[in-house]
């Protein structure tokens, strides 16, 4: 039988951290572009997916729709988190080159191409990437994340890892070598959490999911949910983990959160569910049974009054 996989109980007790740890990212596509003087490409959506973009030369800009537009000088990386379409471009109002996936360019493999404009003016050099995000954390910490995240480069308390990490991207993909593109992968990987961490670092948030994995109490409470959503958790042994009566835990969570304790318990198993019935190989029963349903129908219209589908459905889908 399929078993759930839980943290250890020694786990640090760092519930954003933990959150971030439970992101999983896929390779899907990635882009090395040289374009010289006016340009503009348009990005297409891709839903479940991030985009990111690095500048190595020259200067660029981000623009999705409604919002201002993001100038990335080099070294900059703009993360566009929610599978938007989105404008990468050389100045705002350039007229647009079409959608980048169909214009001509260099196939180096199958998920990695080299995209080159010529024309009159200065050189922009860019690396960009398309990566599927998935795992439990995925939609609740991408919902907090704005239509683009751009991490400045030249801020006086910039992170250095973007250039060491970039650097080995760039020198995998340009190499081609075996198993670049999974190297590829990971290096994007920690572009992509990193960048994520940097937004989370520049926030204050007291209230929300964020401010409820911060705060000290109800964040322990939380992580332990997290990491075993099988146990048969009660706003009681809720409290337990976060050190309070009962009754201060039950409103104070409200209060933090904006659901009760209880309800969160149940949307968490069934973003842990969704996660396995897509991609861990498991039935419903062996779902169900691991996330302490004692029967296939209890979890079944849990799922279903959650989600929105039937938990069948979500296994089919992915199939």
């Amino acid at each position: 039988m399929s078993q759930l996989v839980v943290d250890p109980p020694w786990a640090p007790a760092d519930p954003v951290g933990e959150a971030l740890h439970r992101l999983r990212i896929t390779g899907f596509f990635y882009c090395r572009t040289e374009a010289d003087g006016d340009w503009a490409v348009e990005m297409p959506a891709f839903a479940d997916c991030v985009s990111f973009h690095v500048v190595t030369a020259g200067e660029a800009w981000v623009e999705v729709g409604g919002e201002p537009p993001v100038r990335l000088g080099v070294g900059d990386l703009a993360l566009v988190p929610h599978g938007r379409g989105h404008l990468l471009l050389s100045a705002p109002g350039t007229p647009s080159l079409g959608r980048v996936d169909e214009l001509p360019q260099e196939y180096v493999t199958e998920h990695y191409s080299v995209l080159r404009h010529h024309g009159p003016g200065p050189r922009t050099e860019l690396v960009c990437g398309v990566l599927g995000v998935d795992g439990p954390a995925s939609r609740p910490l991408l919902d907090l994340l704005p239509p683009v995240v751009h991490v400045n480069r030249a801020t006086p308390d910039a992170p250095s890892w973007i250039d060491g990490t970039l650097a080995l991207m760039t020198d995998e993909l340009r190499r081609a070598r075996p198993g670049g593109e999974a190297v590829t992968t990971r290096l994007a990987d920690i572009l992509v959490i990193q960048a994520v961490r940097a937004w989370l670092d520049a926030q204050n948030a007291r209230t929300g999911w964020l401010g409820a994995l911060r705060d000290p109490q109800v964040g322990a409470a939380i992580a332990a949910v997290h990491r075993d959503p099988g146990r048969p958790w009660t706003v009681a042994t809720l409290a337990r983990e976060a050190a309070m009566s009962r009754s201060s835990f039950a409103a104070r969570f409200t209060d933090v959160v904006g659901e009760p304790a209880m309800r969160y318990v149940t949307r968490w198993r069934m973003h842990v569910a969704a996660d396995r019935l897509a991609h861990g190989g498991a039935t419903v029963r062996e779902v169900a049974a691991a996330l302490g349903y004692e029967s296939e129908a209890a979890f079944s219209h849990a799922y279903t009054r959650t989600v929105g589908v039937r938990p069948g459905s979500t296994r089919r889908a992915r199939s």
